[in-house]
């Protein structure tokens, strides 16, 4: 289960559990539903309740930056696990994503 919460100029998607096939899909539709949304121009992650993460939650997140990329948004994932901020070491993909400690220098940052 995802819970999103605007603020300012920025959404909070809070994914918890895992991200796998299985449930994609719904995380998937929200990153989306987030990024077109014109009411914030930014998009905050924050992993600190997914406790794994498969390629399918992985290609999810891209698909989300790739997007906001494309409509010059800002994507940024927070609180990440250790053990998902090592399978994002292993697939490079944490050069790819800007990633941040917390949730409150993120939001700040990003108004």
């Amino acid at each position: 289960m995802q819970n999103v919460l605007v603020r300012p100029q920025t959404a909070v998607i809070q994914p918890s559990g895992s991200l796998h096939s299985g449930n994609v899909i719904t995380f998937q539709h929200q990153l989306n539903a987030a990024i077109v949304s014109e009411q914030h121009s930014g998009l905050l992650v924050d992993m600190a309740q997914v406790e794994s993460i498969d390629s399918d939650g992985l290609m999810a997140l891209v698909s989300g930056l790739s997007m906001s990329q494309r409509l010059n948004k800002r994507f940024s994932l927070c609180s990440v696990s250790h053990s998902v901020r090592i399978i994002l070491e292993l697939t490079q993909l944490d050069r790819a994503f800007e990633i941040l400690e917390g949730r409150s220098t993120p939001t700040e940052a990003m108004v």
